[in-house]
């Protein structure tokens, strides 16, 4: 039976897309000229071991020196074959879709992950994107390809964020199918129960990956700078409220304080990158501050 032809991209949907890949260039390849690449990017071609030749393989890698010894084909590894490949974990539960400004949380963390994408892809490393509510929802493999990118900008263009999160569900999950250690990106609003989060975090953790959380968030989210009557009305739970939020504005600032500052020290307390990003933030400031830490990170190790 013929596979079906692919449909063609309307063209709004398409001009979301250059739209995206354009600022996606624009931001990395910025900051990114004359920086020293971080432990977590790019090739290398130092030898690090090797292994039994098995059918299929690159007969040029075949290592005669050993065969001459042993009599048995083995192929010589380089690092470039063993550097992390990286999961890129999209939240697109309905809380995503709120937006105070120009964007929504959702629209500034697919533009997050369509940065990511290209700053590895450029740096030929492996990328997967995952896509997430309270199950798996869009899935694009991993592959180092350059022209990987248009997959992954085609499945960004195509979400539209509803359900609830079952963030450890998915996390639990991407943790037992990824037997190969590599980096793991959360994209969210971690707006979710704080146990079930810190408890996928965990086991991605115990299971080797190196945990990265980009908590995004709207400034309002934040500032909780409403004036005069407001309804409040729930994105993924039911319910509405009408109120002057200035009588709400100390405590809810304080609650979303001791939230923040929670998550924080949870993430340092199990070795995970986090960085809380306001969604009025420019995306070159934060994956300059990203690399830059990740580089940071590289040199105290050599210390």
């Amino acid at each position: 039976m013929p596979k079906p032809t692919p449909r063609p991209l309307d063209p709004e949907t398409a001009g979301r897309i250059a739209r995206l890949e354009i600022e996606a260039r624009h931001v990395v390849e910025g900051f990114l000229s004359g920086l020293h690449r971080s432990p977590y990017f790019g090739q290398s071609i130092e030898f690090v071991q090797h292994r039994e030749y098995v059918p299929g393989d690159d007969v040029r890698r075949i290592d005669w020196k050993v065969w001459s010894k042993t009599d048995k084909f083995y192929l010589k590894q380089y690092e470039e074959e063993t550097n992390l490949r990286t999961t890129l974990l999209l939240d697109a539960s309905e809380s995503m879709q709120y937006g105070s400004g120009a964007r929504t949380k959702f629209d500034y963390s697919c533009s997050i992950a369509a940065c990511l994408s290209y700053l590895l892809l450029r740096q030929a490393d492996a990328v997967s994107l995952t896509t997430f509510d309270s199950a798996l929802r869009h899935r694009v493999p991993s592959r180092s390809r350059q022209t990987h990118l248009g997959a992954i900008l085609a499945a960004l263009q195509t979400e539209s964020p509803t359900q609830k999160t079952d963030v450890f569900g998915i996390l639990r999950q991407v943790a037992d199918e990824k037997s190969q250690k590599g980096m793991v990106v959360l994209i969210s609003d971690l707006f979710t129960p704080r146990e079930e989060l810190f408890r996928g975090l965990r086991l991605l953790r115990q299971r080797g990956h190196d945990v990265l959380v980009f908590h995004v968030l709207d400034d309002q989210e934040i500032d909780f700078e409403f004036t005069g009557t407001t309804k409040f009305e729930g994105l993924e739970d039911a319910g509405e409220l009408v109120c002057d939020p200035r009588s709400l504005r100390e405590g809810y600032r304080t609650a979303m304080n001791d939230f923040l500052h929670e998550v924080r020290r949870r993430c340092a307390k199990n070795s995970i990158d986090y960085q809380t990003i306001r969604t009025s933030e420019h995306l070159d400031a934060v994956l300059r501050h990203y690399v830059n830490h990740r580089v940071g990170l590289r040199g105290t190790a050599r210390q």
